[in-house]
């Protein structure tokens, strides 16, 4: 990830939000492997910020999905860059209710030795609990059925 990629991210997204009608700055951080875009929610009033929010994220991750395949169409994985969208603390509290998601989903397949299925998720949500378990020597995560209906397992390895 290099600082012409940052900057294009970034200038892609604010070009976004001009032509929607709700201009804003956007803020850039490097995050772990990914590159935080942080729209500036000063000038934007609630029913902007909730409409590019959108229901349970929504908007947001729609948003981001079409910033990664714009920006790295053509590119080989290494060359990628991963983009995070973020707005009025969203990604940040929806991170740690997926954590706690998947430490409780976790606890409870270690207690019962069965398996346990997590609904309702999208793809990101689901990429990002198979992270945050991929450390653990006794569980393994995989993913079944077909989208809308695609749920995340988690079991023990074996």
């Amino acid at each position: 990830m290099n600082n012409s990629d940052i900057q294009q991210g970034q200038e892609w997204l604010e070009e976004l939000l001009k032509l929607g009608a709700v201009p804003s700055k956007v803020k850039s951080s490097l995050e772990a492997d990914s590159c935080w875009l942080t729209i500036d929610q000063v000038n934007l009033t609630p029913e902007q910020v909730a409409i590019l929010v959108g229901q349970d994220g929504e908007v947001l991750d729609a948003i981001q999905y079409l910033l990664n395949a714009i920006h790295n169409l053509g590119k080989d994985d290494e060359e990628r860059t991963s983009y995070t969208v973020e707005l009025n603390g969203y990604r940040i509290k929806r991170h740690l209710e997926l954590r706690a998601l998947a430490d409780h989903a976790a606890n409870r397949v270690r207690e019962t030795g069965g398996e346990v299925e997590i609904k309702s998720l999208s793809s990101a949500e689901r990429r990002l609990i198979h992270y945050f378990l991929q450390e653990s020597d006794d569980l393994e995560t995989y993913s079944r059925g077909q989208e809308p209906d695609r749920r995340l397992v988690i079991k023990i390895k074996g």
